[in-house]
């Protein structure tokens, strides 16, 4: 059942956390052979999912023991049609694992989830081309017709939200938007940016969220920004900005290395926790309502724990805080 689809709980200010690097922890540190970084994959063979079960419990076991809300980000990320092609999988095949990677999440939050501890299941769905570069660019119509399908088959299966990671340039981003809204579907549109802050496409962030705003008057239930270390974009967020107002989740890398650095790497740069969880305190100290938070390439568990012991005193400082009824 989608328990959360007509109110999401991460939307008032409460700490939602997220999983961190999926890709980054089966494979380089799980040692799992992921073709073309596509971890549904593993949904293929008994030992894949059960890592994928396991690596799910991890992050569900930490929302419990620091009483917070925890987004079930599905394993789907390469699941659409032109990157299971590459690896022999059929659109209808395609399906089937996208409602079982659902029915994966379904069974932990049945498992894990309490009155203080909500658990939020979002079909994640990712980029038609490369996730660092805007290659085959799509206009805003081909992108609704090529995401339709995986969404669907998300509401199908009962998520909650949709969330698409990863998007590098705004044409895809408006198109899988306006695709949510003929689903019926509630959506976040989570960007990626260079060093500069800027889209791939070298748009402004700032820019990006507006004009996808424009097109869909206001489709998004909110934006989020991954893939990307927060001195990549701490810079370009100004203090109430409208726009910066519509971000409300941070899934950064562990690595303070460029998208063309990573793409290069053959070692796993996993950063320092603790100096991670000290950034994510100081973002959300200037933006209180930066509350869905997790991680990307290179984190794991250790970064999202770093993250929810570092930013766990900022929550109750601002929610300790007295209302002006409460001072009258």
């Amino acid at each position: 059942m989608a328990k959360y689809r007509h109110s999401l709980p991460q939307l008032p200010n409460n700490l939602f956390l997220t999983d961190g690097g999926l890709e980054t922890t089966l494979l380089f540190q799980e040692g799992f052979d992921l073709p073309e970084f596509a971890a549904f994959d593993l949904f293929r063979y008994e030992a894949g999912y059960q890592a994928l079960k396991t690596y799910f419990e991890t992050y569900a076991n930490i929302a419990v023991e620091n009483q917070v809300g925890l987004i079930l980000e599905s394993a789907t990320w390469r699941a659409n049609p032109a990157w299971g092609a590459k690896l022999g999988y059929a659109n209808p095949t395609l399906a089937t694992i996208n409602h079982q990677a659902i029915a994966l999440l379904h069974g932990i939050r049945k498992t894990y989830e309490t009155a203080q501890s909500p658990m939020v299941i979002s079909g994640c769905l990712g980029p038609r081309g490369d996730g660092y570069i805007p290659t085959e660019a799509m206009t805003v119509g081909e992108a609704t017709d090529y995401h339709r399908m995986q969404i669907e088959v998300f509401r199908d299966a009962e998520v909650d939200l949709v969330t698409a990671m990863t998007m590098n340039y705004v044409e895809e981003a408006i198109g899988i938007t306006q695709a949510a809204q003929q689903a019926g579907m509630p959506l976040v549109i989570s960007f990626t940016v260079e060093t500069d802050g800027r889209l791939p496409t070298g748009q402004p962030l700032a820019e990006a969220i507006m004009q996808v705003d424009a097109m869909t008057h206001s489709g998004p239930a909110y934006y989020m920004i991954n893939c990307a270390h927060p001195s990549h974009f701490a810079a370009v967020l100004t203090a109430d900005a409208a726009w910066v107002k519509r971000i409300r989740g941070i899934r950064a890398n562990a690595s303070t290395k460029s998208h063309t650095e990573l793409n290069e790497s053959e070692a796993l740069d996993d950063g320092n926790p603790e100096e991670l969880g000290r950034q994510y305190r100081q973002l959300r100290e200037r933006f209180p309502h930066f509350t869905v938070l997790g991680g990307c390439c290179g984190t794991d568990h250790r970064h999202v724990e770093a993250i929810c012991r570092a930013c766990l005193p900022v929550l109750w400082h601002h929610l300790a805080k007295p209302s002006l009824l409460q001072l009258l």
